[in-house]
Parts: structure tokens; C-alpha cells; sequence
């Protein structure tokens, strides 16, 4: 008779990921806000690089029947996970969403009301040079009036060697680890575990190799590659609010607005 499996062998760590990490609705919401705003209209088109699981473009073409989107990423295995949990069940809807295996500083004719690169994915780029040329890349491939989306952390607890836990509903427990964090480089190593109610695990379920970046070296290499307006979002009791200064904090997430 086999042995039953844990639940950390029976997990899909993608599924994990989603209902531990990303909030869909909140940010489409956010999108939704901020472009009105600062441009009169109801954005419809969004690119989503680094996008994954395609969440936040599946969130995307619900929330409104004229919407359509675009998931770029470099890893084919999620982008077909995407296709059968998140763009299948939606039906019809799930026709309006194209998605991409390439580089998210390709050229490509389409533009978009709307680009984000969220979960401090871009990080991924080390150097100002790497960085700069993504947000150019980003800019060109927006309308005249679009609007460039991100999101970045900080605070003096973001350089500390820590494992924060945090429980989820249904049953298990998310864990964000940071290794690592160099002075001299700014590289950071973070990992993330999931812990069962059976006592199983699943450690290193994501590893993140990262260069960890500023607020002010943000908006600046925003400017450098062309937008014409930065607005930082401070959260202030649970609501992102445009904000010039700020008071420092052990730990802070804000949202990034790029006018073109």
C-alpha cells in the first residue's frame, strides 16, 4: 500500500503563490483610479510583464467586456499553467488575452494604455543601465497618454536577515525569507516557503536573486528614460495616497505611477 501523500506533495506552488502574494482586485482597481484621474478616460488595453500566472491580466479582462490584455514572460511552463487555471475558465472573456514567452524589453508594434511590472519583478535587472533601458523599452510601447505601473519595498527591516511568517486562509502558512543582503551591491537573496497543517513544507518554493533598489534611484531612472511625471503612492491607513515625503519605517510596500 503506498504511503499517502503530504500536503506540501499534493500543492501547486503557483496556486500558493496567487493566494498568498497577489491582490488582483486591488490593483486592477488601482489602475482603474490613478489612469482616470490623471487622464480622463477608462484605460482598456494592459501589458503585464513578468506576469506569470496571468493573474492580474485574467482580473483584468473581467472587470469589463472591452478590456483586453497581454502576459509577457520568459518561462513557458507557467505561461501554459496560466492558460488552463486562470485564462480557460474564463470563458469568452479569456479570448481577449494574448500571452507572450519573450523578453519584456522586446520590440513589438502593439501599444498599451497601460504596462505594470509588479512584486518588485524587475529587480531582476542589476545595473542602472539594464534598468533604464527596460522603462525606455516600457515607455515606447505605451499610447500617447499611458501610464506605467510598479511596486517596490523598503524600510530598514528590508536589509535584515529575517523569515516573516504569515498564515492563509485554508489551511497553511506563507513564509517570506530574506537570506541575504549585501551593503556594498545591494544584491538580495529571498525565498519562499510554505508550511502545511500536517507539519510538511515546501522550502524554496521561490527563489529571488535580486539587486535591491531605492525609491530615489527608481524615479530617477524613470525620468532618465523619458516619463514625463513620477507620482509615488504612500500607503496611509490602508489606502495608497499620492505623497511627496514620507516618514521612514521598519517595513513600507508603495506603488509607482509613470505618466508617459
Amino acid at each position: 500500500m503506498s504511503k499517502k501523500k503530504s500536503l506540501a506533495q499534493r500543492a501547486d506552488p503557483h496556486d500558493l503563490y496567487q493566494r498568498s502574494v497577489q491582490s488582483a482586485e486591488f490593483e486592477i482597481d488601482f489602475f482603474h483610479r490613478v489612469f482616470k484621474k490623471q487622464r480622463g478616460r477608462k484605460a482598456l488595453s494592459l501589458r503585464e510583464d513578468f506576469c506569470g500566472t496571468a493573474l492580474l491580466s485574467s482580473a483584468w479582462v473581467a472587470s469589463d467586456k472591452l478590456r483586453t490584455a497581454t502576459g509577457v514572460d520568459l518561462d513557458q511552463q507557467v505561461l501554459d499553467w496560466a492558460a488552463q487555471h486562470n485564462i480557460a475558465p474564463l470563458g469568452e472573456a479569456g479570448e481577449r488575452i494574448k500571452l507572450l514567452q519573450s523578453d519584456v524589453r522586446s520590440k513589438r508594434r502593439a501599444r498599451f494604455d497601460v504596462i505594470n511590472a509588479m512584486n518588485f519583478s524587475y529587480w531582476i535587472f542589476r545595473t542602472r543601465t539594464e534598468l533604464r533601458s527596460y522603462f525606455a523599452a516600457v515607455r515606447s510601447a505605451l499610447v500617447t497618454d499611458g501610464v506605467f505601473f510598479l511596486d517596490l519595498y523598503g524600510g530598514w527591516e528590508a536589509q535584515e536577515p529575517m523569515c516573516e511568517p504569515r498564515k492563509i486562509k485554508g489551511g497553511f502558512t506563507y513564509e517570506w525569507e530574506q537570506a541575504s543582503f549585501c551593503p556594498i551591491t545591494h544584491e538580495v537573496i529571498n525565498h519562499i516557503h510554505f508550511e502545511f497543517k500536517d507539519g510538511s513544507r515546501l522550502d524554496k518554493a521561490f527563489t529571488y536573486e535580486w539587486r535591491f533598489w531605492t525609491l530615489p534611484e527608481i524615479q530617477e531612472l524613470l525620468r532618465e528614460a523619458g516619463f514625463s511625471e513620477v507620482i509615488v503612492h504612500w500607503e496611509k491607513n490602508d489606502k495608497y495616497r499620492p505623497a511627496s515625503r514620507a516618514e521612514n519605517q521598519p517595513g513600507w510596500l508603495a506603488f509607482l505611477a509613470a505618466l508617459k
